[in-house]
């Protein structure tokens, strides 16, 4: 217990600092940012992957190498176990970003392009928003909803306005994806984020280990650079890097405005389509890009 009380106390006198410091606020804002750009890559990375890679193999061997990474940083530095009250969060941090969001979307991902799939991306933000107990602003809220509303816009225009049979299991997603986060975010605010994302990945082990074995016996596997590049992004840039400065980004600023940062997600997604997968982008793209950073702008000013 005395190991445990002394790798939260560093964790506390950070966050708290961050909640007091305007430098600790603004460099909490760049962590989130960063989380966002990192997850920016998964949709195309995904893609990537799917080359070489059945769905299910792609999902379990991508949580298991994010969670050999993981591990071994817990061992490395000799963390003590979460005490017995964090596992049920981490169980939804684990459900929720490990398993459940990327499993969904990369189903969604075998008939859908990504640009119709970052939909879910421009309306995380608002689910996120909406499973916290804090009320933000009006201000806050109307510039939310008008940059979701513009993002929306975008990626439905982008995909020629018709919805598929993906759609259920990206609204699927967004609902898992969020409690998820803010799950994760609660509990940043206790424990490094490193260490949240670490060992909800170590704790999905007896899922996905199996789940791997299964997979890997019936969907057939091509090594290409492709499929190899995207497993390794998904794997340690999506799956474990990008959650860790992600959630010290949200214990820092808060949920509500670290979720807001998520609003230009779907946009870097479509560039990374353009310059990755040769995807077409119209000329909408700067136009909405300007709006959804006005709008970020706005809600990162607004009090809640």
């Amino acid at each position: 217990m005395r190991a445990q009380s002394s790798a939260i106390a560093p964790s506390r006198i950070a966050v708290g600092a961050a909640g007091t410091d305007p430098g600790g606020k603004s460099f909490g804002t760049v962590q989130a940012a960063l989380g966002v750009v990192a997850f920016s890559l998964t949709f195309p990375a995904t893609a990537w992957g799917l080359e070489g890679f059945g769905p299910w193999s792609l999902i379990a061997v991508r949580s298991i190498l994010a969670a050999a990474v993981a591990g071994a940083c817990l061992l490395v530095l000799r963390v003590a176990p979460p005490e017995r009250r964090h596992w049920l969060g981490l169980a939804v941090v684990g459900a929720g970003v490990v398993l459940g969001f990327p499993l969904l979307t990369t189903l969604a991902l075998q008939t859908s392009t990504t640009a119709h799939a970052a939909v879910v991306v421009g309306l995380l933000p608002l689910t996120t928003a909406l499973r916290i107990g804090t009320r933000p602003s009006r201000t806050f809220w109307i510039a939310a909803l008008a940059g979701a509303a513009a993002v929306i816009a975008f990626t439905v225009q982008q995909s020629g306005g018709a919805l598929t049979s993906a759609d259920a299991y990206l609204f699927a997603a967004l609902l898992v994806c969020a409690a998820g986060y803010t799950e994760g975010g609660r509990l940043a605010r206790v424990m490094p984020g490193w260490q949240v994302i670490g060992w909800a990945l170590v704790l999905c082990l007896p899922v996905t280990v199996p789940m791997a074995a299964v997979a890997l016996s019936y969907e057939p596997v091509q090594l290409t650079a492709h499929s190899v590049t995207g497993l390794l992004w998904v794997a340690i840039g999506s799956q474990f890097l990008g959650l860790v400065v992600w959630y010290r980004g949200m214990a820092a600023i808060g949920i509500p405005k670290a979720s807001q940062l998520q609003l230009a997600q779907p946009l870097l997604t479509l560039v990374w389509s353009v310059l990755l997968l040769g995807e077409h982008l119209t000329v909408a793209a700067p136009l909405t890009a300007a709006a959804v950073l006005v709008c970020i702008a706005v809600t990162q000013r607004a009090r809640g």
